[in-house]
């Protein structure tokens, strides 16, 4: 009776395992949650609301216009973070995108770890996946060619916010070179301080991120971290690595994290706007801070770092020896 109760527990536990759509965090990650245990505390920080630019404004008189261009390149260089609205994805486009996010990560652990799954992978998922049969393609190009545009249009601003009016971004950042994320964040009632996404840069020109009502993103704001407010009509749009090099540091790659909620999952769909790896990243200026270094080369030092000391050392590496 003993041995028939053991196999029958055990049974059920398999059985919540390959029902779950969550990977066995606790059997897992179990080294991490015991790290985690003494780190400091990261859910009782202070909250702030990012610069709110309306490109409605943009559409408007001469005066308007660049108006509105100024608060972008000053919110890029105070808070390498803003948040955008009138910004041209209309709200069912993304209503259908999270709908078909949320069914996908629904589904059970077990089916989406045969699905493309990288054992080389640094998280739990599939970052180099080219073929998500479970997800509309309809619905994800349909959004990622209108994220593409609203980022070549920032990035143009920007650039020319710099006196430079290149065709650098076209001729460099195109759909095939640049990438979208899916994220979910379980709900995380073992430690209320667990990290959903560890403190660190976007190594890209510029993101472009779509995020839900629960909260969970913070940056860092002259050098205190603060938790940012959720805004249901908003993107937010963050600096990358890429742009703070290529603008020899006059915007700003901000430090930013996501804390995991104890009671709600939280989905959040990031546009990364890359260059391909073959692209130079100079700024052109004679006083460089950086040296000039390819976008491959960068990658590929991120991930040497990141293998041999535990994270991303990024932009340090590549300054000039007079800095």
């Amino acid at each position: 009776m003993v041995a028939s109760e053991n196999d029958s527990k055990h049974t059920n536990q398999a059985r919540r395992m390959q029902e779950s759509a969550d990977p066995p965090f606790e059997t897992t990650y179990k080294r991490l949650l015991e790290k985690v245990m003494s780190a400091p505390e990261v859910s009782g920080v202070g909250e702030c609301e990012l610069p709110m630019i309306d490109l409605n404004e943009l559409k408007m008189g001469e005066l308007s216009k660049r108006a509105c261009k100024k608060k972008i390149a000053l919110a890029s260089q105070e808070w390498g973070f803003f948040q955008v609205i009138n910004h041209g994805i209309c709200g069912e486009v993304l209503e259908k995108m999270r709908e078909e996010q949320a069914k996908l990560f629904a589904k059970p652990f077990s089916d989406k770890a045969a699905y493309n799954f990288s054992s080389g992978s640094y998280r739990w998922g599939t970052p180099s996946a080219t073929c998500l049969a479970q997800l509309s393609c309809s619905i994800m190009g349909q959004y990622a060619r209108m994220v593409s545009e609203l980022s070549q249009k920032l990035v143009d601003i920007l650039a020319s916010e710099l006196g430079q009016k290149s065709d650098f971004f076209k001729e460099n950042c195109v759909e095939s070179t640049c990438y979208l994320r899916l994220n979910r964040y379980p709900a995380c009632p073992i430690l209320p301080q667990m990290f959903g996404i560890m403190p660190h840069t976007d190594s890209d020109f510029v993101t472009v991120l779509h995020q839900d009502q629960i909260g969970g993103l913070q940056l860092v704001k002259d050098g205190t971290w603060f938790a940012v407010k959720p805004n249901p009509q908003a993107l937010v749009i963050n600096i990358g690595d890429l742009f703070q090099a290529w603008s020899n540091n006059v915007y700003k790659s901000v430090e930013h994290r996501v804390v995991a909620n104890p009671v709600y999952e939280r989905f959040s769909t990031a546009y990364f706007f890359c260059p391909s790896y073959d692209t130079v990243i100079a700024s052109g200026i004679d006083t460089c801070v950086y040296r000039s270094f390819t976008f491959g080369e960068y990658r590929k030092q991120v991930q040497q770092d990141v293998k041999f000391f535990g994270h991303k050392i990024g932009l340090p590496r590549f300054l000039l020896q007079t800095h």
